[in-house]
């Protein structure tokens, strides 16, 4: 009997079988492990169909992660509609908790530059345009100035 389907698929083309669907309606497939006609073993392949197959439409993760695992052979089995569900309503709520610890920590920095326990942030501002030559070079002060391990002595500069 696998003779017949054998010369089926050789005389016929490639027989792929249907796997799933995903949300976006990309369609996956399976093309099992075959002999040609020569003999010679052909391994298990899979492919998807995309839903939008022009290739300038195609936008980076709009295959699922459970499929894009199961196309590359990390996963044996393909994922189940239950599955899929489960870790999209997952990714969302991680997604929520995120946005929400986001602006917790934002309200506490906001209290802590009120009540004065924090710095506020240093403005630099740069004198000058970029395109000149003095652009950047710190000015002579005359009182020292330390950062860290670099220490800066102040100069004299007579009065006038």
């Amino acid at each position: 009997m696998s003779r017949i389907v054998g010369v089926l698929r050789r005389t016929f083309g490639i027989v792929r079988e249907h796997v799933g669907t995903d949300t976006s309606g990309n369609n996956y497939y399976v093309i099992p492990k075959q002999k040609t006609w020569t003999g010679r073993l052909v391994r298990a392949k899979r492919m998807v169909e995309a839903a939008n197959p022009t290739e300038y439409e195609y936008i980076e993760g709009s295959i699922p992660m459970e499929w894009d695992a199961w196309i590359r052979g990390r996963r044996k089995q393909p994922p189940s509609a239950e599955e899929l569900l489960k870790n999209e309503s997952y990714r969302e709520n991680i997604k929520l908790k995120a946005k929400a610890v986001e602006e917790k920590d934002l309200a506490l920095q906001a209290q802590e530059y009120e009540e004065g326990l924090v710095a506020t942030l240093a403005k630099t501002v740069a004198k000058g345009h970029a395109s000149t030559a003095g652009f950047g070079k710190q000015e002579i002060s005359e009182d020292p100035t330390t950062t860290a391990n670099t220490f800066q002595p102040g100069s004299w500069l007579p009065k006038k």
